[in-house]
C-alpha cells in the first residue's frame, strides 16, 4: 500500500512543473499583450483615481502579499502526501490561510471570485487531511493529492489574474519548481 502511495505523488512533481511552465507563459502573454486593457470591475466614473489604484505597483502591499501567497502554496503544494504528514500539510495549510486572508484585506474585494475560489479549494483540503490523518489509507492519500489539485489549479487562477498587475509575482513563480 505504501508503494501505490509513492507512485502517486511521483508523478506530481512533472505535472506541477507543466502546469507552472503553462501558467507562466500565459502569465507572459498577459503582461504582453494586455498592457493597455482596464480591468474588469473598475468604475470608469473617477477619472483621475482610477490610473493609481486600477494597477498597484510591483513593490505595493497586495503584489507583495501576492509574491508571499504564492511562496506559501508552493510550500503546500510541494509535500509528499502519505501517512504521517497530516500535521505537515495541516501547518502548511494554515500558513496559506493566512496569507490569503491578508491579500485579500489589501485587495479590496479585487479578484473576490479567485479568492473564493481558492478558499474553498483549502476547505476541500482541510477535509481531506482529517480524513487522512484520522484514518490513512490509500483512497484518503488519493484525496488529499487531488485535493492538492484543486488548490494548485484555483491558485494558478488567482495567480494568473494577480499577474496581469503585479509583473514581480509571475516573474519569480518558476525559480526552485
Amino acid at each position: 500500500m505504501l508503494e501505490s502511495m509513492r507512485r502517486i505523488t511521483a508523478i506530481r512533481p512533472p505535472r506541477w512543473q507543466a502546469v507552472t511552465v503553462a501558467a507562466g507563459a500565459a502569465l507572459l502573454a498577459a503582461a504582453c499583450g494586455s498592457s493597455g486593457t482596464p480591468a474588469g470591475g473598475s468604475s470608469p466614473s473617477t477619472t483621475s483615481a482610477a490610473p493609481s489604484s486600477a494597477a498597484p505597483s510591483p513593490t505595493s502591499a497586495v503584489c507583495q502579499d501576492a509574491a508571499a501567497l504564492r511562496a506559501s502554496i508552493d510550500t503546500l503544494t510541494h509535500v509528499q502526501v502519505g501517512q504521517g504528514v497530516g500535521d505537515e500539510i495541516k501547518s502548511d495549510l494554515a500558513d496559506v490561510r493566512a496569507k490569503l486572508n491578508t491579500l485579500t484585506t489589501q485587495a479590496h474585494g479585487q479578484w473576490q471570485s479567485q479568492t473564493s475560489a481558492l478558499s474553498a479549494a483549502l476547505d476541500k483540503l482541510q477535509t481531506a487531511v482529517s480524513n487522512l490523518t484520522s484514518s490513512p489509507s490509500a483512497s484518503t492519500v488519493s484525496a488529499t493529492v487531488s485535493a492538492l489539485r484543486g488548490v494548485s489549479a484555483a491558485a494558478g487562477s488567482l495567480l494568473t489574474a494577480i499577474g496581469q498587475r503585479c509583473p514581480s509575482v509571475s516573474a519569480s513563480a518558476s525559480p526552485g519548481m
